[in-house]
Formats: C-alpha cells, structure tokens, sequence
C-alpha cells in the first residue's frame, strides 16, 4: 500500500475521489462552464398579476396538486408570499395568451396569483371585492425584487386581463395600479397629458380605427375580423379597467382616447390619418 494511503482520512479522500471520477464516467458528459457568453438575458419578459376567486385554501389546493400553476402566490390573513414554482421553469397560469406580439406567455412570464374572490354578481349589478392593502405591500417589494433581478421595467408588469380580455377580468378594476406605478412597478398616465388631450379632443372621440392601432401599439392583440367589434370593446373594457376603473364599459370615448394617447407617445398626432376626424391642435403662441 503507498504511504499515503496509510493514514485513514487519506483513505477516506482517496475513496471520494474515486467515487466522483466513477460517477462523472458514468454520465459520460463533461461541461466545462469557465466561459460565459455576454450577449444574453433573462428569459423572463413580463409578470402577470392574477387573482384566485377563491379562498385560501382552495387556491393553494388547485395552484399545488391542479393542472394550473403559479410562480408566487399571496395569502391573505397573515398575507404571506409562497413560491410554488421555481423562476427558471415554467409555470401553467397565463393559458391562450398575447402582448407586445408575443404569445402563450407561460414560457416568457412568472405568475402571481393573489388571494382574492373578485366579484359577486347581485341584482343590483356586479360588485367588486376591494383589496387587502396588506397584501399590496406585500407585492410591491416582491415586483420591485423581480424587476430588478430580470433587468424589466415596469412596463413588464400586467394584468390577466390585458393578455386574455376575451376572457378574463383579473385583476379587476379595484386593483390599485396607481399605487404600483408610484411604487415604481407599474405604468400610469400622466395626469396633466391626459388633461390636455382631453381639452385638445374637445369631447370628440376618435374612430375605431385608432382606437385599434393605438392599443396593439400599447400592447393589446386585435383579432381583426371586418364588422365584428366585439372583441375590440372588450380590449377597449380591459384597458378602462385598468386605466380608468369608475367606467369599464368597452364604449369608446374621448376621455380613454386621453388616456391611452398619453401611455402611447405619438399616438395622438395620428388621429388624422383616419377618415373624418382631423386631429385639434393647440393655437400657435403670436409673439408680442
């Protein structure tokens, strides 16, 4: 036996050694990672915001052992953040989905879901649950910790219902995007641009047409069938949820012209391309 197997730790590191150089044999598959590639990014492209019409235990029950998964989900009474799925793999929430041209959004987004029942339908009308604002402080750290960690921007953050508003109405018009967007997580209009397009538009609304273009500028999928309008009011619905929640009825109007015109630089100079309509400019300043 060679002296240096003498001594029992020695032994013990020689059999080690073995045992990995055996075991890296029967893999046959040696990588060497001591080369790393500049050009390239997170795979995650975009966090999509949910609710679970359900309660606690039902949610965690059908996100843990059902077919439909989520990266986090957000308990409520303690509001405590569950990682269900790990980032780097896939999770099943987002379904037939598309924003910015991109689709089926499972394998480019992470999903959370959010304790949280939605509505109730009365015969006074459908009324809307408000949210716990414990559970938003919450979320917020964990956007900020996400965005920062995939290098996004919080034009990255979004609801269910900008993805799916054919058929889907999470988060719903209560949820409080203004307070993402002040938190840094979240996009939202700038309130003297929405006010000067609104002064410019003069109560007239622009024609569908823009509306279409402005919105799948925005981000928004159009299935563009002739004579079906439809589906643009319900894309027209979601984004009054988000933007504009005391009225989501899918009617185009001239207040959500303002709105979107500022979320979308530009958008606004175009109206006149669209027959009938010409664009209302501010009066030129005559100097003294």
């Amino acid at each position: 036996m060679p002296r240096w197997l003498a001594h029992p730790a020695r032994r013990m590191a020689g059999l080690l050694i073995a045992l990995l150089l055996l075991a890296g044999c029967s893999r046959g598959l040696v990588i060497d990672t001591s080369h790393t590639a500049r050009g390239q990014d997170s795979r995650v492209q975009y966090v999509i915001l949910h609710y679970t019409s359900s309660d606690s235990a039902r949610a965690m029950n059908t996100l843990t052992l059902g077919e439909v998964s989520s990266h986090y989900l957000i308990d409520t009474h303690p509001p405590t953040i569950y990682r269900l799925v790990n980032e780097n793999r896939r999770a099943w929430h987002a379904g037939d989905s598309s924003w910015q041209g991109r689709t089926w959004l499972n394998a480019s987004s992470i999903g959370i879901e959010i304790v949280h029942p939605g509505y109730r339908d009365t015969p006074q009308g459908r009324q809307w649950y408000p949210w716990d604002q414990q559970q938003i402080d919450r979320l917020i750290p964990l956007l900020q910790d996400i965005l920062q960690r995939h290098g996004l921007s919080p034009q990255h953050v979004i609801g269910h219902s900008d993805i799916a508003p054919q058929r889907k109405l999470d988060p719903g018009p209560l949820f409080p995007w203004q307070q993402l967007a002040e938190a840094g997580v979240a996009v939202w209009p700038e309130a003297t641009q929405v006010a000067r397009y609104q002064h410019l538009l003069a109560g007239q609304t622009p024609p569908l047409a823009w509306f279409e273009m402005t919105l799948e500028r925005f981000g928004y999928s159009l299935a563009r069938r002739p004579g079906q309008t439809d589906a643009t009011r319900n894309i027209i619905a979601a984004f009054q949820m988000r933007f504009r929640p005391t009225l989501h009825d899918g009617e185009p109007d001239a207040h959500t012209a303002a709105i979107l015109a500022a979320l979308v630089p530009g958008s606004f100079a175009e109206i006149a391309r669209f027959t009938g309509f010409a664009t209302p400019v501010e009066p030129a300043i005559t100097p003294p």
